[in-house]
């Protein structure tokens, strides 16, 4: 088996793909939901009148008040937990978030003319800085979805993992593997009983070999940067390791990343008490023969 130098020492600088920067898919459901409010709004751009004519459109349509903080690039939930100052004497915060749902009142009114006025949309408007509100709310959408890229960089670990797997079971056909292993889908592929420690727990792959009715469990993730979750993490897979060691099951931890570099010596730890601590590199170059005892 690779010693703990041969892991640090091949710690990948990098696993993002190009559909790691922008999940397009997600941008155009989210535009989708919303496509026909926009298209009720397009009809204010460069008209004159402007506040009555925005004042009569959303009392017409009612539905479009609810899309308006879209505009100014903010969520509704987001908007909910920041209080707005709208009065400069007083200084006081307030939660605005009822201008955009509850029953439209004369109050209401004057508070969505200062939102229009204030936020910056009303010169927007006027001025024609946007032609189709579609399209520039195609453009939020993708500025709101980079804040899920550390979501993604997990997804593009396990998809090459997924696929190294996918091969790896293609030329040993005793192996079968599963991702997202609950207890339950452990049992319903692979007619295995395993204990679990939460009902929520979910491992990221099962590997099993049909021949040994040997189980394999599998975490897998990768940190680019460092930070207090990674001494965390290493903790809880020695936690982990001998939880399921308990069961005569094997636990395969598959960790990537510079971000390591931060945190050297709780990875080195856990390298030590775990059996399998590998990376993409130990992966590629044939460790899981090793771990499978395949010869």
């Amino acid at each position: 088996m690779n010693n703990f130098e041969t892991l640090k020492n091949t710690l990948q600088d990098s696993i993002f793909t190009w559909d790691y920067f922008t999940g397009f898919e997600k941008v155009k459901v989210n535009v989708k939901k919303i496509e026909k409010e926009l298209n009720l709004l397009n009809y204010l751009i460069g008209k004159d009148n402007i506040e009555s004519e925005f004042l009569s459109l959303i009392e017409e349509y009612p539905k479009v008040r609810k899309i308006l903080p879209i505009l100014i690039a903010i969520r509704d939930d987001k908007l909910f937990s920041t209080p707005i100052i709208t009065n400069m004497e007083t200084l006081i915060p307030e939660n605005k978030k009822y201008i955009f749902h509850d029953v439209m009142n004369e109050n209401i009114k004057k508070e969505l003319l200062i939102f229009f006025n204030e936020s910056g949309l009303r010169d927007i408007f006027e001025s024609k800085a946007v032609k189709n509100l579609v399209d520039y709310c195609f453009g939020v959408e993708v500025g709101f979805d980079t804040n899920a890229r550390k979501n993604r960089t997990g997804d593009i670990m396990e998809k090459l993992v997924y696929k190294f797997l996918e091969e790896f079971c293609e030329e040993n056909n005793n192996l079968q593997f599963i991702e997202q292993a609950t207890q339950k889908r452990i049992k319903e592929f692979f007619n295995y009983d395993i204990k679990i420690d939460k009902n929520s727990r979910r491992f990221d792959f099962a590997l099993f070999d049909r021949t040994k009715n040997k189980l394999f469990l599998m975490e897998v993730n990768y940190y680019s940067g460092g930070g207090s979750k990674l001494k965390a993490t290493a903790g809880e897979y020695q936690y982990l390791n001998d939880f399921v060691k308990s069961q005569n099951i094997d636990f395969v931890w598959i960790t990537d990343g510079k971000g390591w570099l931060t945190s050297l010596k709780p990875l080195e730890e856990t390298f030590i008490h775990n059996d399998y601590v590998i990376n993409l590199d130990m992966l590629k170059n044939g460790v899981l023969k090793e771990i499978c005892q395949i010869q």
